[in-house]
């Protein structure tokens, strides 16, 4: 089995899957609602019969009523495209081993593809710094899945990032409405990711942003003497952690609270992904909360 499809992981997600919750458009049939009307299994609504309709699908209790013919219309089912879009800078350089933030994306985007290829529905792969990196168009084909494989394999972090504007060009070269997971540390200013991802649910995208996270990012456990060194430009500074401990907790949590409230305020899902978790757990979890949430 080629790097990054971890079958413990693949097993469980594979056994939960992941539906649309939304309407999507595809081009075949298969599992998630499609904004066409068809004769497929849900109910929408009643038409006027027209020379040449099925006469099957004519509601003869209707015509009892209103003694005029009517066809009743389902809505169909269809296959939904998911855009994986996975930050490659320099940022997520952080951490050793499995912690390391970009090593555990890669793994989370390598499952998501196997999970949506399995299901028969179809998954393209972008891997951006401050342009894009990678671009592999969106296929259904088990092959794929050695091909995002070995591209993530091949990517190495560099250079800043830039997820505003990629996010709205995205939004306009992508024409089906589909699904796009957005899997970075998004290390940058605020205004313009939650603006970009507007920008994907106006266009009638799902959007799921996975928040990769080291815990020293978020509970800056370090002490002593430590020179810090800037990632992506920034200055060195040997400074002693605990001074800047009760400041630093109070940046960084008005900003997950803030990623938090404009994503629930854009219908986004946004799902905290610490890299101390096992991504098997996290990503069952929640798994298990979108059946959750679709069966409401």
């Amino acid at each position: 089995m080629p790097s990054y499809l971890d079958p413990q992981i693949l097993a469980r997600a594979e056994a939960l899957g992941m539906k649309a919750r939304q309407v999507v458009e595809g081009l075949r049939v298969g599992d998630h609602k499609s904004p066409f009307k068809g004769f497929s299994v849900e109910f929408v609504q009643h038409r006027e019969y027209v020379p040449g309709d099925d006469i099957r699908h004519i509601d003869w209790k209707s015509y009892g009523r209103s003694e005029r013919y009517t066809i009743k219309q389902y809505e169909q089912e269809t296959n939904f495209l998911c855009h994986l879009l996975l930050d490659g800078s320099n940022s997520m350089r952080y951490g050793r081993g499995d912690t390391n933030k970009l090593e555990f994306a890669k793994l989370l985007a390598a499952s998501i593809a196997y999970m949506t290829i399995r299901q028969r529905d179809t998954v393209s792969l972008r891997i951006f710094n401050t342009g894009w990196v990678a671009e592999l168009p969106a296929s259904s084909s088990l092959a794929h899945i050695n091909a995002i494989t070995h591209t993530l394999e091949d990517t190495q972090p560099r250079d800043r990032t830039n997820i505003g504007p990629l996010l709205d060009e995205v939004a306009d070269r992508i024409s089906r409405r589909g699904i796009v997971c957005l899997i970075s540390d998004c290390l940058e200013d605020l205004e313009p990711i939650l603006a970009a991802l507007r920008h994907l649910r106006f266009r009638g995208h799902e959007v799921i942003l996975f928040h990769v996270l080291h815990p020293d990012e978020v509970k800056f456990p370090l002490d002593g003497n430590i020179r810090f060194i800037g990632l992506e430009g920034f200055e060195e500074r040997m400074t002693r952690p605990h001074l800047l401990r009760p400041a630093y907790l109070r940046i960084v949590n008005k900003y997950l609270a803030d990623i938090q409230k404009g994503c629930d305020g854009s219908g986004v899902d946004y799902v905290q992904m610490m890299t101390d978790r096992p991504l098997e757990v996290a990503l069952s979890e929640y798994l298990v909360r979108r059946l959750q949430m679709g069966r409401r």
